[in-house]
């Protein structure tokens, strides 16, 4: 009779113990603080369920998820698909694949505070090489200080300079993982570049398209360091990001319990879309 091992097991007890540290621990102070209420000294009061009811209703907190959505949902059509063309367009093969990867890869390296420093000095007006390039070169009016549009606009080019690449490595992974049978059934059978596309490389990247979408999605969903150097939730309220106002709640208004309350509806929230997300690329696996 076969017995298992269970030995193995003494690898794994590690990792638990870690994502316990780090995401089981402080997940459950949260909840704590968003059922009580506290001034200090460590002394709470028991509030129920009623900072939950107030960020449900709060108009400042679904204008704020609005931002986030949009923000999200911008990032996502434009990542993708740019990212699935550049992957097409680079080399399979010879000594430029390895420069088009570590070209590729080298926005990925820079740290995300110091890709909202880079950018705020690029987009400056006066110094800001774009800035500069905008306002003198081609006479149009950005300062993204003083005009929403043009702080929207440079967030979304900034995050798609920032992570398209992930996207582009996953599904440059994905094509290469293509024997070459494939394609040369198609060429047999005079298929168009769109029918090798539709049929034979976008199904091969199924998997790998639904990481980056899942991975994008999380990212950009919860997105702070970047908008907040580069813009600070500026002009006005026009990029406070959910992920912006919840810091503000937390640490600006020292609000624990409304922050508490909204940073689990804000978990919820990217956990329940997630699933959908993969639920819906997934379906049609088996």
């Amino acid at each position: 009779m076969k017995t298992e091992n269970q030995k193995a097991w003494l690898f794994v007890l590690p990792v638990l113990a870690l994502v316990a540290f780090n995401a089981l621990i402080p997940l459950m102070t949260v909840v704590n603080y968003s059922v009580q209420e506290t001034f200090g000294n460590n002394l709470f009061f028991w509030q129920g369920l009623d900072w939950f009811e107030n960020i449900l209703r709060s108009d400042r907190f679904h204008a704020a998820l609005g931002r986030q959505v949009m923000f999200t949902a911008i990032i996502l059509a434009i990542e993708i698909p740019l990212g699935v063309m550049i992957a097409l367009a680079m080399p399979r093969s010879g000594p430029w694949v390895s420069v088009c990867l570590v070209l590729m890869a080298l926005p990925l390296l820079i740290p995300w505070n110091v890709v909202g420093a880079m950018w705020n000095i690029f987009t400056l007006p006066d110094i800001g090489l774009l800035g500069y390039f905008m306002n003198n070169v081609l006479g149009v009016d950005y300062n993204m200080t003083q005009s929403p549009t043009a702080a929207w606009v440079t967030i979304i080019v900034m995050d798609v300079w920032h992570w398209t690449s992930l996207v582009v490595l996953l599904a440059y992974a994905g094509l290469i993982s293509i024997p070459e049978p494939y394609y040369q059934a198609a060429k047999i059978d005079g298929a168009s570049n769109w029918s090798v596309f539709r049929y034979i490389q976008l199904p091969k990247m199924k998997r790998v398209l639904t990481i980056a979408i899942l991975l994008r999605f999380m990212d950009s969903f919860n997105i702070y360091t970047e908008v907040f150097v580069l813009t600070g939730g500026g002009p006005g309220n026009s990029t406070t990001l959910l992920s912006i106002d919840l810091v503000k709640v937390a640490l600006g208004q020292f609000d624990l319990g409304n922050a508490a309350a909204m940073s689990l509806v804000y978990f919820a929230f990217t956990l329940l879309v997630s699933w959908l997300f993969y639920t819906i690329m997934m379906r049609d696996e088996e």
